[in-house]
């Protein structure tokens, strides 16, 4: 702050002490006089007396200010003075925040030399890394994991960018980014209800308001070998490196319905992930993909009576 500004905020504060004393003083000056009856009388006779301050409510009333003054010698409080101990708010959180990190680094010492493998079958780091989960994943794939509409499910094996170690830990460490351009101007209301028809079809199900299915289905399929096989593949499977999905498997990422499928075709698809390395740090982003790793293997993991 200013000059003027540090040596008026200085002396409100002592002016301010300075009056809570004198006031003191004023109320107890005569402390030694028996209670003097006032002018104020209700009722007749209910009358208010003077009486003067007890001697142990006054004392705390002088320590308080004993202490007030003393916190102004060795704390900030009077304007640009910083105090004896030279305290600052800034220079405490610089210290919590320092230890807090050491802390955590000396916690998360045992995980770096891992493997995600490792990790994912290490329940102290997956104890960490569910709790982590929780605070940076959860919002959009759901406490579970399971995901929603536009945000993947992570607990089942259908991966857009790949399932693998690297895979997994460079979505969750770099980020991701995927777009399905809008067909809807190119193929026309005809030409997105036969597409839609076929991509139906890729999964085993039928669109019943078409009137002539057949057709459809062949001019969607010509449609789609034209359009969309550049991303989806011929077979429809879907291509990891662009994040294109699989179309057979009837796993939707934004809805399967008749309704959202049209959508979809029409006016396109986006989708981001952010990248957490930056924020978070290597060895967290690692918990992370170890933990992601780890929901996928449970689901497909086969029940124990089946196992036997």
């Amino acid at each position: 702050m200013s000059h003027g500004i540090s040596i008026f905020v200085t002396i409100m504060a002592l002016v301010n002490i300075l009056a809570a004393l004198w006031l003191i003083w004023w109320t107890n000056r005569g402390s030694k006089v028996p209670a003097q009856e006032t002018t104020h009388v209700w009722d007749g006779d209910l009358t208010e007396y003077n009486n003067p301050l007890p001697r142990w409510w006054l004392w705390l009333f002088v320590i308080s200010i004993v202490f007030a003054l003393g916190y102004l010698v060795l704390f900030p409080g009077l304007g640009n003075f910083h105090g004896v101990l030279n305290w600052s708010s800034a220079g405490q959180y610089a210290s919590d925040d320092s230890a807090a990190r050491q802390a955590m680094e000396a916690r998360f010492a045992g995980f770096k030399d891992k493997t995600l493998a490792e990790l994912s079958q290490d329940p102290g780091a997956m104890s960490t890394a569910r709790n982590l989960f929780a605070l940076n994943c959860s919002s959009c794939h759901g406490s579970d994991a399971r995901g929603a509409k536009g945000f993947p499910n992570l607990t089942d094996q259908d991966w857009l960018f790949g399932g693998s170690e690297q895979a997994v830990l460079q979505t969750v460490s770099q980020g991701r980014d995927s777009a399905m351009p809008a067909w809807g101007a190119v193929l026309g209301h005809d030409g997105v209800e036969q597409v839609m028809a076929y991509v139906l079809s890729l999964s085993g199900r039928k669109a019943q308001e078409l009137q002539d299915s057949a057709q459809a289905l062949s001019a969607g399929g010509t449609q789609f070998a034209t359009l969309c096989a550049a991303c989806h593949g011929a077979d429809a499977k879907g291509n990891q490196i662009l994040g294109a999905p699989n179309l057979t498997d009837n796993i939707w990422l934004n809805g399967g319905t008749v309704d959202d499928i049209r959508n979809t075709i029409t006016n396109g698809r986006t989708g981001h992930m952010p990248a957490h390395l930056e924020r978070l740090g290597e060895i967290k982003v690692r918990l992370l993909a170890a933990y992601v790793l780890s929901l996928s293997q449970a689901a497909s993991a086969p029940p124990a009576h089946a196992a036997q």
